[in-house]
């Protein structure tokens, strides 16, 4: 039954070679997902390599080592567009553009438009920095205001841009990493987490604004319901995956026609700690194909 879905994948491999040394083109064979959205590919073009039964669409960036998202497809994609070859229209992203955070194909075979995206991390604002209680050292909020007004962007243009599918006729599809958990299931101790980035009220009320019975639906909330998880994310750190302590920051959202098609939602957590392809999850999602 399955296989005469669509089924789409979300899946920031943490940089791809080193997901390719740890099992990913394994895992991609196995898997035989239609869409599969990449976040972090960390590598220069030259070396994302192939992809064998797949069409890579994707945007490296311009920082070495960082960032980097793909779209591959079983078919090669009717339109492909990413901040380079269509520069975002809101205001605060255009210093983005050439970071390699966003792509989004129109599928051949489908009526609907893929987007992945990778959303910045962001860090804590100032009043919450605690010297000597952080990883990285205090920025003084900087990593916040970043991450704020890039949302404060991303959400016009993510709204553009689900407009331009309807007008052309397609159902819209944003898959990613970004990294903001949105309800209290998405986290394991999420009372703590109410003080870290990514989980902060203000990421949390905007990831609620982009959420409406008439726009986008979390597909995967939906699907999964009102309890605990799916987790998609673990630390590299301790024992966080053995013992499921982990956050749901890779997401779909899909216009309601297409959000009313899926059937079921898989994570594809390993079993054990030294089978991880990447510190998160490839997060499946099979719809039913559109008539």
């Amino acid at each position: 039954m399955k296989a005469a879905q669509l089924t789409v994948v979300s899946f920031n491999v943490n940089g791809i070679r080193a997901a390719r040394r740890r099992g990913f083109d394994e895992w991609l064979q196995r898997r035989g997902a239609d869409v599969i959205g990449l976040q972090e590919l960390r590598c220069p073009a030259d070396l994302v390599g192939d992809f064998p039964g797949y069409t890579a669409s994707f945007d490296v960036g311009s920082i070495p080592g960082r960032n980097g998202v793909a779209l591959l497809t079983r078919l090669p994609p009717a339109a492909v567009r990413t901040w380079v070859t269509h520069p975002p229209k809101a205001r605060g992203l255009g210093e983005y553009a050439s970071h390699g955070r966003y792509v989004e194909v129109d599928l051949a075979d489908q009526p609907v438009t893929v987007a992945c995206l990778y959303l910045p991390k962001g860090g804590l604002p100032a009043e919450l920095q605690r010297p000597g209680s952080m990883r990285e050292k205090p920025d003084g909020g900087a990593k916040y205001r970043r991450k704020m007004a890039f949302l404060d962007g991303f959400a016009r243009e993510l709204e553009r841009n689900r407009l331009a599918a309807r007008r052309a006729g397609r159902e819209f599809l944003l898959v990613g990493d970004l990294n903001i958990a949105h309800l209290e299931h998405d986290v394991t101790n999420w009372r703590a987490a109410r003080r870290m980035e990514g989980f902060l009220p203000e990421e949390r009320e905007w990831f609620s604004a982009r959420l409406s019975p008439r726009k986008l639906i979390d597909v995967v909330r939906t699907l999964h319901g009102d309890r605990p998880g799916p987790l998609t994310w673990w630390s590299w750190a301790g024992a966080s995956f053995a013992k499921d302590v982990g956050w749901r920051i890779d997401h779909h959202l899909a216009t309601p026609a297409l959000a009313a098609r899926a059937r079921w939602v898989e994570v594809d957590k390993e079993a054990s700690p030294d089978q991880r392809v990447s510190d998160h999850a490839a997060v499946v999602v099979g719809y039913e194909r559109m008539p």
